[in-house]
């Protein structure tokens, strides 16, 4: 691609290895920026070139900790002050989005406290990548361009060349997601039943559906602790099924997950690159997609007032 001497593309240092993607697909050098820590804890950014006039884009995932929201509002803060025509925030992964309702009496609703606090900050366009919830965008006053994961997964299913697929999700709360790859796939639908005693502990899953003989693809968004994943897939292979794998879209993979993952029967489970693998335990069976050609595009795009339609593959 030829660079563009109107937009800028700058970055938090959670996701400088996407954002070094996204430029050099962008043919654009990363945007200079210089993030000062002081001894208690605080911390300071400052734009180290001119950002007057431009179109800023400002990529960074807001995972744990959240060191990087905070970091990625002073960005937008420095970005206002600093003059610049537009500020984007470009946020792979989209932190606290599982907090999305009220789903018990005196809880917050995280996902609305974040889009209210990037808002107040001064965003003027938010682009994420799988929402937990899609409603989230109606959290937002400003244009939100949600992208869908299935840009990559899709033609990674393809190349897989299973003869009997199956898609399956891996709760009923992912069934809209997983019916959309079935739907373009022409293959049929597995849905999985779940109950839990307690956030992060699944107690027994049941198929719904017939896996028998086929080969199936269980779809989600986030995999965490990686508990329900892999009796999923342990549940299938019971019952059945051939071979089982899944695709996800965000990596957190928290405490023992590497473990279950390899113990399981999963012959795979793929991610992509939204949130950069940390777990200091190894995961042999773990695989990583790179989004940053998708993002770069849908950067371009929007700086240019093109149509990002031709983004969505799948649209679930």
């Amino acid at each position: 691609m030829s660079s563009n001497d109107n937009f800028m593309v700058f970055c938090g240092t959670s996701s400088m290895y996407l954002a070094k993607e996204i430029c050099d697909y962008l043919n654009c050098p990363l945007g200079k920026m210089n993030l000062a820590h002081f001894a208690d804890g605080e911390f300071a950014v400052s734009y180290e070139e001119s950002i007057r006039g431009k179109d800023v884009f400002l990529v960074q995932s807001t995972f744990p900790s959240s060191d990087n929201l905070m970091e990625l509002l002073l960005m937008i803060d420095a970005a206002k002050r600093a003059s610049a025509k537009s500020i984007n925030a470009v946020i792979p992964y989209f932190g606290w989005a599982r907090q999305d309702r009220k789903d018990k009496p005196r809880v917050s609703i995280g996902a609305k406290l974040v889009s209210d606090l990037l808002s107040t900050a001064g965003i003027d366009r938010l682009v994420t990548m799988d929402l937990h919830a899609d409603q989230i965008q109606g959290f937002f006053n400003v244009p939100v361009d949600h992208l869908y994961a299935t840009f990559v997964f899709a033609p990674y299913i393809q190349s897989l060349k299973l003869e009997e697929l199956v898609m399956a999700a891996p709760d009923v709360g992912g069934s809209k997601r997983a019916s959309a790859y079935a739907k373009y796939f022409g293959c049929p639908l597995v849905l999985c039943q779940k109950t839990r005693t307690r956030a992060n502990v699944v107690d027994d899953i049941r198929i719904i559906g017939d896996v028998a003989g086929k080969d199936v693809v269980i779809v989600d968004d986030i995999v965490d602790t990686a508990g329900t994943i892999c009796k999923a897939a342990d549940a299938m292979m019971e019952a059945g099924a051939r071979s089982v794998r899944a695709i996800a879209s965000h990596c957190i993979m928290s405490g023992e997950a590497p473990v279950r993952v390899d113990n399981s029967h999963l012959e795979e489970i793929v991610f992509t690159n939204s949130i950069p693998y940390r777990n200091p335990i190894p995961c042999r069976k773990l695989k990583q997609l790179s989004i940053a050609n998708m993002f770069a595009e849908t950067i371009r795009r929007a700086a240019e007032n093109e149509s990002i339609t031709s983004q969505y593959l799948i649209k679930p």
